[in-house]
């Protein structure tokens, strides 16, 4: 039986695609509830409030620093004492500790470690104070609390709205594939087609050749349809996403089971340059768009 190849899109018709995408973005990102931002800074206010109280404005850290740490709202807050803030991964690293409330309740040393290393980066900006070693005046304690809480509010919204935007288009695309006719079945580590899901099968987040992908289509001709879902709010975000990422994926996936075994996909939406989804298709990536999956559906029919 012939294989179908995957549709192969001109320059003109990504040019009309990716300006459909962008549209969409702004006006989502344009009528997103200011709410969420308000809520998430309402929140960590009084947050850093707390902190700032029950640890003598921050210049007495060192002698609450077991009660502090074992509070994940007040762990937080002091992460965001850095300048810039720390993430979580760096502070382990850097403290060397484990940031549970059990290990660092229990762990005075270790809590110290945290303290001390999340002093050392202080941002000298927002809390002066306690570089000079003295009492804040009422202006640079207001201060420093509202810009700690729009740092962590402003962040939150930004990890939120990526994990929700990623996690919609996964979702999107598993429903029309299952409202195609295809049946979900259980996540699994693929190495060789044998393992893949199987005829007119899909799977969620699974490892394909030791390279994660999003959703895994087993195609009715027998072929493996690795499927990367890629959001990008800009076009430098894009080259990331696309290009050093899924691309680079996709050139892995076809050296791991061939030409003839393989289609590696990804679903997009977002900002993207015409030039870099150009390049990506001439690695061997076929492209879909999430706000048209009429075009996936209708190819994965067509290898029947």
């Amino acid at each position: 039986m012939a294989l179908i190849d995957p549709p192969r899109w001109s320059g003109d018709v990504l040019e009309r695609e990716r300006l459909k995408a962008i549209e969409i973005f702004r006006e989502e990102r344009l009528t997103e509830p200011l709410e969420r931002y308000l809520k998430a800074f309402d929140g960590y206010a009084a947050s850093v409030d707390r902190l700032m109280r029950e640890s003598g404005e921050l210049r007495s850290l060192h002698d609450v620093a077991q009660e502090v740490l074992s509070d994940a709202d007040l762990l937080e807050a002091v992460r965001y004492l850095a300048g810039p803030p720390v993430s979580a991964d760096d502070l382990m690293e850097l403290a060397e500790t484990q940031l549970t409330a059990s290990r660092l309740r229990d762990d005075r040393v270790a809590a110290q470690r945290v303290i001390e290393t999340v002093l050392d980066m202080l941002d000298c900006r927002r809390f002066a104070w306690v570089a000079e070693n003295r009492q804040p005046t009422d202006g640079e304690r207001s201060a420093a609390a509202l810009a700690s809480a729009a740092l962590m509010a402003s962040q939150r919204v930004r990890t939120n709205r990526a994990n929700s935007a990623k996690t919609d288009q996964e979702e999107a695309v598993r429903s029309h594939l299952a409202a195609s006719g295809l049946t979900e079945v259980e996540t699994r580590d693929i190495w060789t087609p044998a393992d893949a899901p199987g005829r007119g099968d899909f799977c969620a987040e699974s490892s394909v050749a030791g390279r994660k992908a999003d959703v895994v289509v087993g195609l009715h001709d027998g072929r493996v349809m690795p499927i990367e879902c890629k959001v990008s709010n800009s076009s430098t975000n894009s080259v990331k996403r696309l290009n050093n990422d899924a691309a680079a994926k996709a050139a892995e996936w076809l050296r791991a089971f061939g030409h003839q075994g393989v289609v590696p996909t990804a679903v997009l939406s977002g900002v993207f340059k015409t030039h870099n989804l150009i390049q990506a298709q001439d690695s061997g990536l076929t492209i879909f768009w999430a706000h048209d999956l009429a075009p996936l559906t209708a190819f994965v029919a067509l290898t029947v």
